[in-house]
């Protein structure tokens, strides 16, 4: 069954497809070309030292005279940021006190039923050791946003301070219009967490620690969100909230690696996981970090519609386009084409009082609904211009009922349209659901380290919390981290003496597996340990950490091996447990497992069990391999996830593309992330009409694991906008990304978080 979910945005999303081969056979063969000039501009990146920060900035200022040293990190990350010529990037990867060099990208910032709905509200009336009752009294949370509105009469009585590294003050107030296209996001998750009010938050009297990395429209970087963990870390905040992301499923990126040593300093870290669902491999960093806590997005109980055509069985997925009204339409309505919704299309229809349907692109979101708005129309379908679906948000408030429709289904609809004579009429049906993945939620796993992400997954569909002179729904896995990181402080107040590993574990294996619409539980790369249940965590009298875990890749060729995990048993309770370790009964040829036959762990102690897999790589299927690890002995049963891999994964070879000017007129500059490397990798310019080949923007071989870009004073092409067809070869597998790309003036459909 189809689902009706949104989502705000918090993530760069770069469209990558895989091109089916019909449309491939469009573009021709891509000529060979040899080495291109390399830019001599300069550029800002995150260097982290092997060794001592201080000894490796002396030795690389030395060598780089005109460089500018930005920030030093000794907390988050042991490195430190520097702005320098291109040229001299490579140069400076080859010093010896150097780990690893990486570029600054862009973050964007992807209750009253989702807040009991896991269990919060039946803790109330229990008592942490010091007799104060469950409500994250005491607890410092940190959440690194776009600031929050700490005026709003639910959350004044919480906040306790911040810090703003977008402005370099005190003062971590969201964005207001005076300064840019302002903001709401941090405020809508502060009050998710903590808001005591009108709304009450999980933890709704957890202290709040903002700090705004997230400039106007949301956009941070790198080095923002970096400097920010090091803030809080310096401020000792028990719990730090990241609802921020980019597309790198990459565990080294240098975000995920800061949130790991913030955990290392004590601290319990939430991050999202993505909005860029529902294929595999979709999670972002820092939800890629090992230690943190990332979260997908699950739905509470609501009433989804969905759109189906009179006559017809084809019922249609509805995304909500965020900043719009809800659809809550009750009858039938006549559906109109109005082309991109572009203002001379609309004086070409009659839309007054009907569903008009424009597709994606030309415009912003915001001037398609306005224009749809001002010519009478009732509700605004928008479908997508690239495969699959999307989701968005307006900047201003519209008070018009607009959502977005995947391009199949878009065309689907255009094609009934131009196929009949007699007038379409769309009809909305209603279901109430609940506890399933929303279609946005990133997916795992993560690249190279293989393992298990999201770590659990948490209400993230129409979540009303507090904003900016008010309350607003939203939707994403924005919207499901703080319900996890109000979930934490409660758990913390409970147990002040467990650390983040202990309470990772709590809240992962006590959480309920969620099943899907054909009655099997959702991968773990779905919903990791399952959906958040925090009086349940609170209550746990066992913990088994690592919480889930990943056996790695192996290939054909391998002979047999055998591989282990270690688990750490804890007994809470107040008597002697014996434990026993089932692994799954039903086993394909070519797989053994080993587990101990009992552990018996007296109260307040703890002990370690190895689990082996004894595998013949040679007899089993290719691709992904999953199950769960049952350990009984506690109170209930705790289920950890496991995946392995037969043969080198099917992650995309690309990801994360970004195309856009530089810091001067005339300046264009790309980014890139490869997983996994490239044997070669390039960006295929071609005509959006014709299809004839253009020029390469770029041609690279033999390219390693990271970011790769490039920037240009001038690329000698025409004003104009071209398909861009961006290519990675690895291991036998090329995977691309086509997307347009605009030369000249800045279109309005370039502007972030608009489409």
């Amino acid at each position: 069954m189809k689902r009706v979910i949104a989502c705000l945005l918090i993530a760069m999303i770069a469209c990558s497809v895989s091109l089916p081969s019909a449309q491939a056979a469009i573009y021709p063969e891509i000529p060979t070309i040899g080495a291109l000039d390399r830019s001599d501009e300069k550029v800002v990146v995150i260097v982290t030292a092997k060794g001592d920060v201080d000894k490796a900035l002396d030795n690389v200022t030395a060598a780089f005279p005109s460089s500018e040293v930005r920030k030093t990190f000794t907390r988050a990350l042991n490195g430190f940021s520097i702005e320098l010529l291109e040229s001299e990037v490579e140069m400076l990867q080859q010093f010896q006190e150097i780990e690893r060099v990486d570029k600054v990208v862009d973050y964007e910032a992807n209750l009253d039923a989702s807040v009991p709905f896991v269990g919060a509200d039946d803790i109330r009336g229990k008592l942490d050791p010091s007799g104060e009752y469950l409500t994250g009294k005491g607890i410092k949370v940190a959440v690194i946003d776009t600031g929050v509105d700490y005026t709003h009469p639910d959350l004044k009585k919480n906040y306790k301070g911040g810090y703003d590294v977008v402005d370099y003050d005190r003062d971590p107030m969201e964005t207001v219009i005076s300064q840019g296209p302002p903001t709401l996001h941090g405020t809508h998750v502060a009050g998710i967490i903590a808001a005591n009010g009108k709304v009450k938050g999980v933890a709704p009297e957890a202290d709040i620690y903002a700090y705004r990395a997230l400039g106007p429209g949301g956009q941070g970087t790198t080095e923002q969100v970096i400097e920010a963990i090091e803030k809080a870390i310096e401020d000792e905040v028990d719990i730090l909230n990241l609802s921020l992301g980019n597309t790198v499923n990459g565990p080294d990126w240098p975000t995920s690696v800061a949130l790991d040593k913030a955990v290392e300093e004590g601290i319990v870290a939430v991050t999202s996981n993505g909005n860029s669902g529902p294929n595999m491999w979709t999670v972002g960093s820092p939800g890629t970090s090992t230690k943190a806590i990332s979260v997908g997005a699950s739905a509470p109980p609501i009433k989804t519609p969905f759109v189906t055509l009179a006559g017809q069985d084809k019922e249609i997925s509805l995304y909500p386009i965020g900043g719009t009204l809800p659809w809550a339409l009750k009858r039938d309505y006549e559906l109109v084409e109005v082309g991109h919704g572009l203002e001379e299309e609309w004086g070409e229809v009659d839309a007054n009082g009907k569903i008009a349907i424009v597709k994606r692109g030309m415009i912003p979101f915001s001037e398609k609904a306005k224009l749809a708005l001002d010519n009478g129309a009732k509700a605004l379908l928008i479908y997508n211009n690239l495969q699959g679906s999307f989701v968005g948000a307006v900047e201003q408030g519209m008070k018009l009922p607009v959502v977005s429709i995947s391009k199949e289904d878009g065309e689907w609809l255009v094609e009934q349209l131009e196929g009949s004579k007699d007038r379409q009429y769309a009809r909305t049906i209603y279901r109430n659901e609940e506890d399933f993945i929303a279609p946005f939620s990133s997916r795992g796993p993560v690249t190279q380290t293989w393992e298990v992400k999201p770590d659990l997954v948490a209400p993230g569909v129409s979540i009303d919390s507090t904003v900016p002179k008010g309350y607003l729904g939203l939707n994403g896995t924005s919207m499901s981290a703080p319900h996890v990181a109000g979930a934490a402080a409660l758990v913390k107040q409970a147990h002040p003496d467990w650390n983040p590993e202990q309470i990772k574990a709590a809240l992962m294996n006590t959480a309920k597996k969620l099943i899907n619409d054909e009655g099997e539980p959702y991968y773990p790369y779905e919903q990791g340990a399952g959906r958040l249940q925090v009086d349940k965590a609170i209550e746990a009298k066992t913990l088994a950490y690592p919480g889930a875990v990943t056996f790695g890749k192996w290939t054909k060729s391998d002979p047999r091996e055998k591989r282990e995990i270690t688990f750490t048993i804890e007994n809470h309770d107040n008597h002697t447990r014996t434990y026993h370790v089932k692994p799954p009964f039903e086993l394909p040829d070519g797989l053994q497992w080993q587990v101990p036959f009992a552990t018996e762990i007296k109260p307040g102690e703890k002990k370690e069990v190895t689990v082996q897999l004894d595998m013949f790589p040679a007899v089993l299927a290719e691709g992904i391999h999953h199950g769960d690890i049952v350990i009984e002995g506690g109170p209930d049963p705790i289920s950890i996830p496991y995946v392995f891999f037969i043969e080198e994964p099917n992650y995309p070879r690309a990801m994360a593309f970004n195309f856009g000017h530089g810091d001067r007129p005339g300046e264009y500059r790309y980014e890139l992330y490869l997983p996994g490397g490239a044997e070669e990798m390039g960006i295929a310019v071609y005509d959006p009409d014709t299809f004839q080949f253009v020029k390469f923007l770029d041609f690279k071989e033999d390219v390693g694991r990271g970011m790769v870009g490039k920037e240009w004073e001038n690329l000698d092409l025409p004003d104009g906008t071209y398909k861009a067809l961006v290519f990675a070869k690895k291991d036998g597998r090329e995977d691309t990304i086509e997307t347009n790309i605009t030369i000249g003036a800045t279109l309005p459909e370039e502007k972030k978080g608009e489409n």
